[in-house]
């Protein structure tokens, strides 16, 4: 895929590792291998060591290399736990409530992250993505610049020339009804992560109206959000609200909205709610044959990524790839 290549090349220079929260799961474990085999990335799998050799050995995996970490026997359990408590001392945790709740693999693997024991996180492939970000806003927090935890879908698609389609969809994982504000910071995160597959972003704030052609509070809310960006981010380009035959359609756009640079090219869509993202991007995937890589999660201080529990180990050892470029 067009910016996987770049990515493992960032990554066999400066090698990361990768915490999987489900280390006996024998997806995760396939991935393991695989990712051993190519020798840019350090699996860490969570778990018991017996329990994840005796799975790895069932399956037929060689994950020789792989660092296994158990919550019971980790050897700075007492400093994870005072930084625990330090970080949820809002909520007055105490140190054994605390290692109750890090002998949990989301948790204790999002604490590896958090100490530096590992530089990414992916998850999900038994957690629901409740569980898997729940633990990262709690401990990773937002970076920086960041009010909110967004995702997008990367959607790729071979094409006639050779070179593969590539687009970015966000949000349609994460927030139900984002804010115009709110929708500002995902076109603006969801572009910046299109870059690292190479896509040169062009966004499109999507409606069912094209620039003023309909009427109601969605579609303000859509212009609204689109000219807030137009403002925070000059040097992007960007256009809503735009209907999505506009935004992709050149014949279409010079009926629509003639002379206009983003309209018929966009490549980055902002979608209003995560109903319409959702289903927007399973129609691409289904319908329109794009491999879908997500959700990405976007905001937070360091990368920590969410697997759908009905994902396959090459979805693992993709997402993987991705999660840990996201570190640089």
């Amino acid at each position: 895929m067009q910016g996987f290549g770049m990515m493992i090349q960032k990554l066999k220079a400066s090698p990361k590792r990768i915490v999987f929260t489900e280390g006996t799961d024998e997806r995760i474990l396939e991935a393991t291998s695989r990712l051993l085999a190519s020798n840019f990335l350090t699996p860490i799998l969570v778990g018991k060591e017996d329990e994840v050799q005796a799975a790895a050995e069932e399956y037929g995996y060689n994950i020789r290399g792989a660092q296994i970490i158990d919550p019971e026997n980790f050897d700075r359990m007492d400093e994870m736990i005072a930084m625990f408590c330090e970080l949820r001392k809002s909520k007055n945790i105490q140190p054994d409530e605390a290692r109750k709740i890090l002998s949990a693999g989301n948790y204790f693997g999002t604490m590896l992250v958090k100490m530096g024991v590992a530089d990414a996180l992916l998850g999900g492939a038994t957690y629901s993505t409740a569980d898997t970000v729940r633990p990262a806003l709690q401990l990773i927090k937002t970076k920086p610049g960041s009010k909110i935890v967004s995702s997008c879908f990367i959607m790729v698609r071979p094409s006639a020339t050779g070179e593969n389609e590539v687009l970015a969809m966000g949000d349609c994982a994460i927030n139900i009804k984002p804010t115009a504000e709110e929708l500002v910071e995902i076109a603006i995160e969801s572009a910046e992560c299109g870059r690292i597959f190479g896509i040169d972003p062009k966004v499109a704030f999507l409606s069912y109206s094209t620039l003023g052609s309909g009427k109601g509070e969605d579609v303000d809310k859509m212009r609204t959000a689109a000219a807030m960006a137009k403002e925070k981010a000059p040097s992007l380009p960007i256009e809503g609200e735009l209907q999505f035959d506009a935004a992709v359609s050149p014949r279409v756009a010079r009926t629509k909205c003639p002379g206009n640079p983003v309209a018929g090219h966009a490549n980055v869509f902002v979608f209003p709610d995560i109903n319409a993202g959702n289903i927007g991007y399973k129609i691409a995937q289904r319908l329109g044959n794009f491999d879908a890589y997500g959700p990405i999660l976007l905001g937070l201080n360091a990368p920590i990524n969410d697997l759908s529990r009905g994902c396959n180990a090459e979805e693992v050892y993709s997402m993987a790839i991705i999660t840990a470029a996201l570190a640089e």
